[in-house]
This record gives C-alpha cells, structure tokens and sequence, in this order.
C-alpha cells in the first residue's frame, strides 16, 4: 500500500506543477503545443512498448478493437475529448487562468458522479446531492459576480468527465490507450504541424533546440504520470485513490495564487470555499470511506 501511495502521489504532483511546463513554452501557440504533445506522446509510448517488449500484445489489442465498431467509435470519442481537454488546459495557463484549471479539476469528480447518474443511472446518496450543491452554488457566484459562466473550468471538467465515461466502455491497459487514443488524432497532429511548416509559422522548424526538446518532452510528461497512476492505482483503495486525487489542482491552486500571482479576490475565495466544502462533504460520504472511518472507530 506505502508504494501505492507513493505512484499515486507522484503522479498527482506531476500533473499538478504542469502549469510550470506549459508556461515555458507560452511563445509557442496552444495548437501547435498540442499537435506536438500529442505526435510525441504516441512516439514515445509506442518506444516504451518495443522496449518492455510489449508491441505484440498491443497489436493484438489493436485487432480485438478493430472488430468492435462500438469500442473503435468510443476510442474515436475518446481521442477527440482528452485532445479537447488538453488544448483548453494548456491555452488557460498559457492566458493566465491557472486558478481557473484548478477550479475545473476541483469539480471533476462531482461531474463524473453526475454523468453517472445520468448515462449509467448511478444513485446519488445524500452527501453527494449535497456536494454538488455547494459545487453548483460556488459556480453560481463566480457567474453572478463576473457576468459570465467560469467556461474554462466547466469544459475542462466536463470533457474529463466524459473521458473518463468513455474509458468505463473501453477498458484498456493505460499504455495501450494512451497510444491507440493519440494515434486516432496523430494524423490530424502532423498535418497541423505541416501546415504550419507550409505558412512559415511553426516554430519547431525554426531549429531553437531549447524549444524543440521542449516539444518533444510534452511527449513523456504525458505518459509518465500516467503509467505511475496506473502502477498505484490497484495497490491503494479506492477512497484512498478519492482523496488523493485533489492532489493536483491544489498544486495547481498555489501556482496560480503564489507563482503567478493571479488576481484572488473576495469572490474567487467564496467560490474555492463552496468548492472545498462540497469536496470534502463528497469525500466523507464515500460508501468506502466510511466503512474504513467506523472500523477506524471502533477500534
């Protein structure tokens, strides 16, 4: 369990301090970021697999797929909402709108309970509609206040949700899905790229060598806390796996407040308090979390 923690924990920080990566390469348009986070993505775990000796298996993977048409357009799906999720994360933090992502990770989980009420006719218990009350109430404030809907973080969370609704279908080895997910929109990346080329505009042909191993890492910043999650997720329970979860967009949280220095008034802080309170309501009001709190207690 302590090397669980340790994967999952790791991972969690990695995605949290993101920001940090992205905001390095902010002369670099958020499209061509992501045309090459995901070229170098499917390059480098297709390398992983020759390398662990592991592409026979993926291939055969690929032909169990191949003869589903409902997995090939869930994957297909798939592709297209991490992509969409991965443009809007990166074009939020390179537009100074860190506290914006971390308020969409924040509310993820109460999403992805809602999808699954919705398409997998899940159940609420009484803490979870709580939860999601305090959520909706502290999105509610931030539109009220600033006349419009915080859009960053609801698309952010909701095509996660989504993602993560998608991968309930599909099921794959997390190596396996990352490269068949960005070998769907691979195509669309070096076309992109391309075309950038062919304008004259792309800056990885510019030969900046700094930039271009920066592109070409967006590629194992991906994959590698991803493959940690999916070493650590089967050896931590799964309420474990909730409450470590919020991990990353605190990081994310004090990046934007302390490094950044994104403006935190009154109402940013009423909104992250209705956020926390829902959270932490949702939390104690796993099933699982509160089987091991009474054992907890009764001992």
């Amino acid at each position: 369990m302590r090397s669980g923690i340790m994967y999952i924990s790791l991972s969690y920080i990695l995605w949290g301090i993101f920001p940090i990566y992205w905001k390095v390469l902010d002369h670099v348009s958020s499209e061509e970021i992501l045309a090459h986070r995901i070229i170098w993505s499917f390059v480098f775990v297709l390398l992983l697999l020759l390398f662990q000796k592991r592409f026979a298996d993926f291939l055969y993977e690929c032909t169990k797929i191949i003869k589903s048409p409902k997995i090939l357009l869930t994957l297909a799906l798939s592709s297209f909402l991490i992509s969409a999720n991965w443009f809007v994360y990166i074009w939020a933090v390179n537009h100074d709108r860190v506290l914006e992502t971390s308020l969409g990770y924040y509310i993820n989980p109460l999403v992805s309970v809602l999808l699954g009420m919705i398409f997998l006719h899940e159940k609420l218990n009484k803490g979870q509609q709580t939860a999601f009350l305090f959520a909706a109430f502290g999105v509610l404030i931030s539109t009220v206040h600033y006349g419009h809907v915080p859009w960053t973080s609801l698309i952010l969370a909701s095509t996660f949700g989504f993602y993560g609704l998608a991968k309930k279908v599909i099921k794959l080895d997390s190596a396996f899905g990352l490269a068949l997910e960005t070998f769907v929109v691979f195509p669309i990346g070096i076309i992109y790229v391309l075309y950038l080329e062919s304008l004259g505009s792309s800056v990885f042909f510019e030969w900046d060598a700094s930039t271009n191993f920066l592109l070409m890492g967006t590629g194992v910043i991906t994959a590698i806390p991803l493959l940690l999650f999916a070493k650590g997720t089967p050896k931590i329970p799964m309420y474990f796996l909730g409450v470590l979860q919020y991990i990353a967009p605190t990081i994310t949280f004090f990046l934007g407040v302390f490094l950044y220095h994104e403006p935190f008034t009154v109402v940013e802080l009423i909104t992250f308090v209705c956020i926390w309170t829902g959270i932490i309501i949702f939390t104690m009001s796993e099933p699982s979390f509160k089987t091991i709190w009474k054992t907890r207690l009764s001992k």
